[in-house]
Order: structure tokens, then sequence, then C-alpha cells
């Protein structure tokens, strides 16, 4: 999401815990990465493909509202994937430093509010500068998770998040602070919204501006997101505990179950990106599980062959510098205005048509972001926020 463009909701995060490119030597999973370095992918795409000046394919965009497309599940994948990974790297909890957990939190946090506004930064008369953002909510969500992890028990945690996702439905129902009529399956319309136009006010540091706007990485809806971190770092304690075989089932029968209950949860309390609603946090935890499963059969305890190889130098060199591959991409997304990036785009139009052309200049803007990370990777190097 960048101020002086188009609304564009998306996300990104970034391992807790580095695991390495050949973790199937050091017997650490690589299913990890390979989902991060996927959410990756799948946020550039999702990006870019929404600055495209031509029509895109629906589900490469974010729902208006209420729904649920392809770009709607990056996001919290990755916020997903930063709770699973909070165990990995904190396997020794008696030797934890905790100013390095609120130092790394300040650090995301002060990333994020520089790509925010980095518009606003080179000029104070383009708009107003925004509080909130996709690396703001990622790092309360990492302070958060990662002190509860040291500080309370794996029942106990469960137990707060079951709670704040349960009492979060009441709360998003309560009047609006501003006199706004209340109705969840309006844009804009509920509790959740009101308090990011009274606290941060309609039209100056939220997202959406307006009477009906809010902020999609707002305030109170970064408690369900903690909710979903929480049930990461879950999951990451129970790959720690178990052979792969009952792993992989139990994560099957967990992403399913929890897939179900959102859907069903969906028709009373809406699936909502947005206010980031429980049932959006089941549902797209449930996919998030469901992959990470078939990625743990598929590459996890075997040799990186065939298909094995094609997804360790692709996918990868994403998942193991996660913050900088969106940083970067945030920064260099003006190349895709280049000549040389559109012209392939204007060249191809007429043939395949304009939503699947636009796809060339995205991937090619893609194959820039992924020769930088391929470079890290080779060097094994990790830049850590």
């Amino acid at each position: 999401m960048r101020s002086g463009k188009s609304p564009r909701h998306t996300s990104a995060g970034e391992p807790t815990g580095g695991i390495s490119a050949d973790s199937n030597k050091t017997g650490r999973l690589v299913s990890l990465d390979l989902l991060r370095g996927l959410a990756v992918i799948g946020m550039i795409i999702v990006n870019e493909m929404a600055g495209m000046e031509g029509p895109v394919y629906p589900l490469l965009l974010h729902s208006h509202w209420n729904g649920l497309t392809f770009a709607d599940v990056v996001f919290p994948a990755f916020l997903f994937m930063v709770g699973v990974s909070i165990p990995l790297s904190m396997r020794r909890r008696d030797e934890v430093d905790y100013s390095r957990i609120l130092w790394r939190t300040l650090r995301l946090l002060l990333l994020g509010f520089i790509l925010s506004n980095i518009f606003w930064f080179s000029q104070f008369s383009s708009g107003s500068w925004r509080l909130f953002g996709v690396l703001q909510r990622i790092g309360l969500v990492y302070g958060a998770c990662a002190f509860m992890f040291l500080n309370l028990s794996g029942r106990t945690r469960l137990i707060v998040a079951a709670a704040i996702l349960i009492l979060y439905w009441p709360l998003a129902l309560v009047p609006t602070l501003d006199g706004v009529p209340t109705d969840m399956w309006v844009r804009g319309q509920n509790f959740i919204g009101s308090v990011d136009r009274v606290l941060l006010g309609a039209g100056n540091h939220i997202y959406v501006p307006g009477t009906h706007g809010y902020d999609p990485e707002g305030l109170l809806g970064t408690l369900p997101a903690v909710a979903q971190g929480l049930i990461g770092v879950t999951v990451g304690e129970y790959l720690l505990r178990n052979p792969e075989r009952r792993r992989m089932r139990a994560l099957v029968i967990a992403g399913a179950a929890m897939l179900v209950a959102g859907i069903a949860w969906g028709f009373v309390f809406p699936v909502i990106k947005d206010i980031w609603s429980s049932s959006f946090v089941l549902v797209t935890t449930g996919i998030a599980l469901l992959v990470l499963a078939g990625l743990s059969y598929l590459f996890d305890g075997r040799p990186m062959r065939g298909l094995g190889r094609v997804a360790e130098v692709i996918v990868l060199p994403f998942g193991m510098n996660a913050i900088a591959a969106y940083t970067l991409h945030e920064v260099a997304w003006a190349l895709l205005g280049w000549d040389l990036l559109q012209a392939p785009y204007r060249q191809l139009k007429p043939v395949i048509g304009p939503q699947l052309a636009s796809f060339v200049p995205v991937l090619l803007f893609l194959a820039f972001i992924w020769l930088c990370m391929f470079y890290l990777w080779r060097k094994r190097w990790l830049i850590r926020i």
C-alpha cells in the first residue's frame, strides 16, 4: 500500500528465525521458507497488478469489502508464518533477550512508517501522512506474540487467541463513535472503522478516506491479527515436537477444520480483510495451514531435485529475505512504468488480451526482485530488520 497511488491492500512478513536454504541437510523445515517465499511472490504480483493501467483478473485484486480473493490471502499467510517462526527461533527461552524483541518490533514499525509515507516525505503537499501499514502490523504482531510465547503457556495463549476472535465479533457490532449507521455488510460502517476515523481523522491519516473511511491495518484490527499469529505460534511448537507423517496429518485436519469453521462463521460475521474479521482469520489460517502441509509433504526431509530444485532456486530466495524483498519492491515500483517493461505489454495486448498481457511487465519486475534476492541467497546473506 503506497501513498499517492491507487488503494492496494497487501502485505509482507519476515521470518523471525531464518531457515537455511539447505534445510534438508540440517534437518530444519524447508516448507516454512517456501510458504514465506510463495507469499512474497504473490504479494509482489498482486501489488503490481493493482498498479497496471489496463484491466486485470479480479482474483488478483482485493475484495471491495466482504469476500475473499487470492490477493486477500497473502498478508494473513505472512502473519501466520511470523507466529510459526517464533518457537523455532526462540527454542532456548531462558537465553532470549527481551530488549532484542522490543528493538526489532520498533525497527519494523519505523521501516513500515517510512514505506507508508515515502511520497509524503518527498512532498508534504502530496497528502497526509499515514500512521499504520503492513510492516507496522507485522511488527506489532511479532512483538505481542513473542512476549506471550515467552511468558504464557501454550494453553493460555490459545485461550487468549480464542477470546480475541470471539469477543471481536460483538465489538464490531458496537454502535459507531461518529454516528455512522452500523452495518457489517457495508464498507466502513462499523465500530472498528469508526475508531480509526475518530483517532486519526477521516481523510487525513488513514488509508481509505471519507465519512466511511478506515485503515485496513488500523488499531483494533490488529487484535485478531495477533490471534492469527498466536495460532501460528501453536503450529510452530507442534512442528518442533512431532514426526513428519503424524505432523502432516494433523496439519491437514486442523487446516480443514479452521477453513470450514471460518466459512460457516462468515454467514453471520462476514469474511472481511479490511477489518480482519474473525471469520477471515479462520479461513485464511486454514488455507495457509493446508498449503504448509502440502509443502511439508512434498519437500521436507527429501532431496531438492526436480521440482524441489526449481522451488529452491526460485522461491527460497524470497522466503529467506522476505522483508528485504518487500522493501525493495516498494522502493523500486516505479520501474514498472519504464518503457522497457511496458513495451511487451503494449505489443502483446492486441494478441492475447490486456488481462493476460498485464502479467508480462509484472513478471519482468518480479524477475528483477528475484535476481537481487538470489544473489543474497547464494551468498548466504540474511538481511535482518
